[in-house]
């Protein structure tokens, strides 16, 4: 008669050995009080991995730490071992406010810094084409047009500030070519009509 591999009893039996992860028998698992915890599947530990490396990323562990924990990570039997490993963590990136920025700024390098979007360097030309179609007589409104377009279809494909810009310079840019339409269309009926 071949010896089982393996003891008699398996830790999440409880046999009243106290679990690090609360009460004698463990955690309440699918076969209710006293069963067996559910197993770990492989998106469970990779999603405690993320939070295990967004609390590094956010100044909660060292590397030394990190690496510990990743390691227990990827050879956790169960959902309760993974819980153990980020129950002093949030279980996410936590946003970081404007006081928190400034507070970290000095002992941070700037490329751990969340970073502004970018102004969309086309919206503020629509804007100034915009603006200037009163100096100029409306001349810059076509351009006001072409570059607002073009801009906020940039904005939206890449996420950059500066949508109001673009649609000042827009709603400047139709009026004024719009106006000089109006203007020029008038000027033919007046002189068909007195020709």
């Amino acid at each position: 008669m071949s010896q089982s591999p393996y003891p008699s009893w398996q830790p999440w039996q409880g046999r009243g050995v106290p679990q690090p992860w609360g009460g004698p028998g463990g955690p309440v698992g699918p076969g209710g009080p006293g069963g067996p915890p559910m197993l770990a599947s492989h998106a469970d530990r990779e999603r405690t991995v993320d939070v295990l490396r967004a609390g590094f990323a956010e100044g909660r562990l060292d590397q030394q730490e990190l690496e510990r924990r990743v390691a227990r990570a990827y050879q956790a039997r169960t959902v309760a071992d993974l819980a153990l490993l980020v129950a002093d963590l949030p279980q996410g990136p936590v946003p970081q406010t404007a006081a928190a920025v400034q507070h970290i700024a000095p002992m941070a390098p700037q490329t751990f810094l969340p970073r502004p979007p970018k102004t969309n360097e086309k919206a503020v030309g629509s804007m100034v084409c915009g603006v200037l179609c009163l100096a100029t007589g409306g001349l810059t409104g076509i351009p006001a047009v072409i570059l607002g377009h073009t801009a906020r279809a940039e904005i939206r494909r890449t996420g950059d500030a500066g949508d109001g810009y673009a649609m000042t310079g827009l709603v400047l840019g139709w009026l004024s070519t719009v106006g000089w339409a109006l203007l020029i269309m008038l000027m033919v009926v007046a002189g068909a009509s007195y020709g």
